[in-house]
């Protein structure tokens, strides 16, 4: 029950905090000797942040269909195109990453330089276009490599274009619910078909109890996120990506 407690509450504050919940991972299991989650428990936690989201950004979601804003469903559309499109090409070579702490490290002091540039970025006021939409696309792309933060790039190449902060944090977790439920349907098919893969896994009920906690510790750390963002504290989360990527490629 405890390293799913531990697994959930590291998936909730890390998938939303610029700080990648791949990097932590990678690095928790090599220096804590910790298992990563296993075929269902991840299916579990990663609905647990999408619920997350969906409870945070109710009212805009629901105000998408009610109102029909199909430009909007467009833009959502396109920014998942390109980590579709990188996965499906170079999906192997993602998934070899992971087991590269080194190159964790570095990529994680990478994400902490990016975040660190935010702090000199001029505030803007723009909406999101179906171009701006493209690039942080792409931005979340590089976020399939363990250490890179999705939510750090995408808010990054945001504000690097002129986008309202909050409108920039709001299209960056809606446009991610589409890759997170993508990926668990993924992960749930994989484990309907390879049945030895969770034999071993924690119960239905264990499983459920960790996805509530990621729910919750998600939700929270959304409220963090937009906070940093209103408060121009957001590039701080740099220092700590570049202490933490230092650390792990002096003692890994």
């Amino acid at each position: 029950m405890l390293d799913v407690a531990v697994l959930a509450v590291l998936q909730g504050v890390a998938e939303f905090l610029p700080i990648s919940s791949s990097g932590h991972l990678v690095i928790a299991q090599s220096a804590l000797g910790m298992q990563g989650p296993g075929l269902r428990l991840n299916v579990m936690l990663h609905l647990g942040t999408l619920v997350s989201i969906f409870v945070f950004y109710y009212r805009s979601i629901v105000q998408i269909f009610a109102e029909r804003k199909f430009f909007f469903m467009f833009k959502l559309l396109i920014s998942s195109l390109p980590a579709v499109a990188v996965y499906f090409l170079f999906g192997d070579f993602f998934d070899s990453m992971f087991s590269n702490v080194r190159m964790t490290g570095a990529l994680m002091m990478f994400t902490g330089a990016v975040l660190l540039g935010t702090r000199f970025l001029p505030k803007g006021g723009r909406d999101v276009s179906a171009v701006n939409a493209l690039v942080m696309g792409f931005a979340q792309a590089l976020a399939l490599l363990p250490g890179i933060s999705r939510s750090g790039m995408t808010i990054a190449s945001a504000r690097m274009q002129r986008i309202d902060t909050h409108k920039c944090a709001e299209f960056s977790f809606l446009m991610s619910a589409p890759l997170i439920a993508g990926g668990a349907v993924l992960e749930f098919i994989k484990s309907v078909r390879d049945v030895s893969a969770v034999q071993n896994e924690p119960s239905w009920a264990l499983t459920a109890f960790g996805a509530v906690i990621a729910a919750v510790v998600g939700y929270f750390s959304l409220k963090i996120l937009i906070k940093a963002l209103g408060g121009k504290w957001f590039w701080l989360f740099g220092p700590y990506c570049i202490t933490v990527g230092l650390l792990t490629l002096l003692f890994a």
